[in-house]
């Protein structure tokens, strides 16, 4: 009998390849494993790549903690080098930008609760302070969601310059701001209320309207225009 460890992709029948039933069926036909051993390629000696899938699955137990896992962990799994590890972090990035490029369109932002579901899976995880603009239409829906700055926020890293060259460059009617922190404290700090009053200062004398600034947590949200801050 043949070592499972040395089974490969090439000792199935080519119409049952991962690959042969993605062209033939869609890739919503194929399991995970099958769609993780098409992103990792190829396996090692006496490892085969389903094998290794295989291993990622039942270490992580989903796609959404292989996707969270870091480069660091992923390349804990035997077969899975940085390269490959990079590769399937990059595969899953992609897939979050296209579901949040998808929804965009479609949030119109009528309430604090409205800007922190749009922006917090942008930045709820992140180790790091992450400096967003939300950029609003004339209909309050969002034209883009950019990131101005990542790192503790300080008024060096978040400059009004930075801040409305994106708001002028996508035709913006009026921006909301809002960043993470990671500590989990909703509060804002000094830095932030300074921050937010220099912005909407130059916001005025811009013409574009700095309606909200929003800090995300894991779970939570602070909205300086409801707290009466703004």
């Amino acid at each position: 009998m043949k070592d499972e460890t040395s089974f490969t992709v090439r000792d199935l029948p080519k119409p049952e390849r991962p690959r042969e039933r993605l062209q033939r069926f869609g890739p919503e036909a194929l399991s995970s494993q099958e769609l993780l051993a098409l992103i990792i390629g190829r396996g090692i000696s006496r490892k085969s790549v389903m094998t290794i899938s295989q291993e990622l699955m039942t270490t992580f137990g989903s796609t959404r903690a292989i996707g969270e896992a870091t480069i660091e962990e992923l390349s804990k799994i035997k077969g899975i080098g940085i390269a490959k590890a990079a590769q399937l972090k990059a595969c899953f990035e992609l897939a979050k930008r296209q579901e949040l490029e998808l929804d965009l369109g479609s949030y119109q932002i009528t309430d604090p609760q409205g800007v922190a579901r749009a922006v917090r899976s942008h930045i709820r995880d992140k180790a790091k302070e992450h400096f967003k603009l939300i950029l609003l239409n004339t209909r309050s829906k969002i034209i883009r969601i950019s990131t101005i700055s990542v790192g503790t926020l300080n008024a060096s890293l978040v400059h009004p310059r930075e801040v409305f060259k994106e708001a002028l460059i996508h035709n913006a009617s009026s921006v909301i701001l809002a960043h993470n922190h990671p500590s989990g404290e909703t509060e804002p700090s000094e830095e932030d209320r300074g921050i937010t009053k220099r912005l909407r200062d130059a916001g005025k004398i811009m013409g574009i309207e700095v309606l909200d600034h929003i800090i995300i947590t894991g779970n939570d949200y602070f909205s300086f225009k409801e707290q009466g801050l703004m």
